[in-house]
């Protein structure tokens, strides 16, 4: 510790033997499917529920196939540049990290698109049912991240800042990843709690989730470094503003409708 700025020293490997390495990171991601399957696993044995127990395995599957496939495939595409077409090898070395959440939604989707159409269920209500454990993940991965000392933040004179091991100027930076994982994950969370609990229309869940996490990430960009080889982009603007402001603009449309959908008055009989 410097004074109030913490100099972060946190050891990315939780556990070594020989050449096999577990790390922080992969840790969160077992987290967030463990804390998955024992949440839907719980609303399975509930009455009326949309999947029966025996089905949680299955759709863990998919989901796991979407998340890893989507967010690889998302950061070859989004942030990895030409250099993988000529070598398309380097896309299965996700040890040398390298996900993008942008890309594993998508994956998710539609993973959960090929389960629904396979199952004879909707989309949105699987979605909608599923999507309450999503932050949770986010949260975690995020702070993953700050254990990795990864995708830290512009330097501040608050006495929040840390000193990252992968800063050569060694200066307090903004710990973005805990400010994302506060709002993609704590209160992305209770947004769709509340909603789930007090405001059950359906879609509002998928719908809210595009606002909150499009908002809070294109929020976090201002004060967060962009990937160092792809910089600023226009209006200094980044990547993940550009990958994220879709998500705002179709949330807030789709709330409105819902809104409006639901709030219509009754049609009055003749």
């Amino acid at each position: 510790m410097t004074g109030w700025i913490y100099e972060h020293n946190l050891d990315p490997v939780l556990v070594q033997l020989g050449p096999l390495r577990i790390g922080w990171y992969g840790l969160m991601y077992a987290l967030a499917f463990l804390s998955f399957y024992w949440m839907m696993m719980r609303f399975a044995k509930k009455p009326g529920a949309l999947l029966p127990a025996q089905e949680v395995p299955n759709l863990l599957t998919y989901v796991i196939v979407g998340v890893i496939v989507g967010g690889r495939l998302g950061w070859v595409v989004f942030y990895g540049g030409t250099s993988y077409f000529y070598d398309p090898l380097r896309i299965l070395e996700t040890w040398k990290g390298g996900m993008s959440f942008h890309g594993g939604m998508i994956g998710v989707v539609a993973a959960a698109w090929i389960y629904c159409r396979r199952h004879g269920i909707s989309l949105l209500a699987l979605i909608d049912y599923c999507g309450l454990w999503t932050p949770v993940g986010l949260g975690l991965g995020r702070i993953g991240n700050f254990i990795n000392g990864e995708l830290y933040g512009a330097p501040t004179d608050g006495t929040w800042g840390v000193i990252f091991p992968g800063d050569p100027n060694r200066v307090p930076r903004h710990p973005s990843q805990l400010y994302e994982a506060a709002g993609e994950g704590l209160l992305l969370f209770l947004v769709m709690l509340a909603l789930r609990r007090w405001l059950p229309w359906r879609g509002l869940q998928s719908a809210s989730f595009l606002v909150v996490y499009g908002a809070s990430r294109t929020a976090v960009e201002l004060i967060r470094l962009p990937d160092a080889h792809i910089g600023y982009l226009i209006y200094g603007t980044t990547m993940g503003q550009w990958l994220s402001f879709p998500m705002l603009a179709v949330g807030i449309v789709w709330v409105a409708w819902i809104a409006a959908r639901e709030l219509r008055p009754p049609r009055a009989e003749t």
